[in-house]
């Protein structure tokens, strides 16, 4: 009787054992592959896009898995990335839109001179204006997301720079085609290129600055090739460069209705607003560790960035031009960002 009972006790427990195996083991209904171009130590992959990938696959019960792919791992480069989520080689990717100059012309408002705020605000305001403006600049993909960086910095291997006259003639990183232009006027001789090529061409001369937030300077090792920073604080920074997370249509379409809903949970003005949050926070950080390598760092007195502001509002002026040669009221377009700053820096405290 004994034996028959362990017999009867240990095939509950082994069926109990094989039928969480078999549910462990059962292959999820969509698997979809996820890539950006920074390293796998850098915060936005370890906070933001592989948290996020994990948060889709918990809320879909495992029905939805997401491969993440740093690095430029599936191959190509950055300015690759938004175009093969559109056209299917990846399933979602995650990049810079100022790696493609002149394809998103109406987000170039956020990315101007002395326009951004935090992260944290300006990515809402600019998740709210594309809603509202770029609904067809971006009708090729399904759009998670749209954000920025934290105002980025400057970061020198040589002087520190503490007026305009010191960018004179100096080999600058420009992020993207707006600060181009702006450095240009201020006499440097621009360089634009990935932040991932950065590293190579300090360490070999091609640059003499570089143009970036302290929130790659540490996994980039930019505080190791660089000794001297630049800021400029206040209301607005110097600039921001804006981001893409974008899903591949086809991809996002072949889901069922409740697995398109836990995609929804996970984007629009909230998922901005906190990898806004994310980006702010990492600034510090970055600081905080350039910091500790014993870097000296100088803080643009507020007459001074007047003053570079005044030196590069040509390029505000121009852009607002060319919207609106092109059909669009470019001068609306850029009251609206503006505006919209203004209004989320209110509501976030930032």
């Amino acid at each position: 009787m004994k034996i028959k009972n362990l017999l009867i006790t240990l095939g509950v427990t082994l069926g109990s054992l094989t039928t969480a195996l078999s549910a462990q083991a059962a292959e999820p209904e969509y698997t979809f592959k996820l890539h950006h171009f920074l390293p796998p130590m850098a915060m936005a992959h370890k906070d933001f896009l592989q948290p996020w990938a994990d948060k889709v696959m918990k809320e879909s019960g495992g029905r939805i898995k997401i491969d993440v792919f740093p690095a430029m791992q599936l191959g190509g480069k950055p300015p690759q990335l938004f175009d093969q989520a559109r056209k299917g080689v990846v399933d979602i990717s995650w990049t810079v839109g100022g790696y493609t100059p002149g394809r998103f012309p109406k987000a170039g408002a956020f990315e101007l001179p002395f326009m951004a705020a935090s992260a944290e605000a300006t990515s809402m305001a600019l998740q709210q204006y594309a809603e509202e403006e770029m609904q067809e600049e971006l009708s090729d993909v399904h759009v998670l997301a749209l954000h920025t960086h934290a105002p980025g910095s400057l970061h020198s291997r040589g002087d520190m720079i503490k007026v305009a006259a010191d960018l004179k003639d100096l080999k600058l990183r420009a992020p993207n085609k707006a600060m181009a232009e702006a450095f240009g006027i201020m006499g440097s001789a621009p360089v634009f290129m990935p932040v991932t090529q950065m590293s190579s061409a300090l360490a070999k001369g091609i640059l003499d600055v570089a143009a970036l937030p302290f929130e790659v300077v540490a996994p980039m090792k930019i505080n190791q090739l660089t000794n001297n920073h630049t800021l400029v604080k206040g209301d607005r920074g110097l600039y921001t460069q804006f981001f893409l997370f974008s899903m591949n249509k086809q991809a996002y379409e072949q889901l069922p209705a409740d697995l398109k809903k836990v995609i929804d949970n996970n984007s629009g003005i909230e998922l901005a607003r906190h990898i806004g949050y994310l980006f702010d926070q990492s600034e510090q950080h970055g600081y905080d560790i350039t910091a500790k390598g014993g870097n000296h760092f100088y803080t643009l007195p507020a007459a001074e960035a007047d003053h570079w502001k005044q030196m590069m509002q040509p390029v505000t002026d121009a852009w607002i031009g060319d919207m609106t040669e092109e059909g669009a009221n470019g001068q609306a377009l850029y009251d609206k960002a503006n505006a919209l700053i203004t209004k989320y820096q209110k509501k976030t405290g930032s």
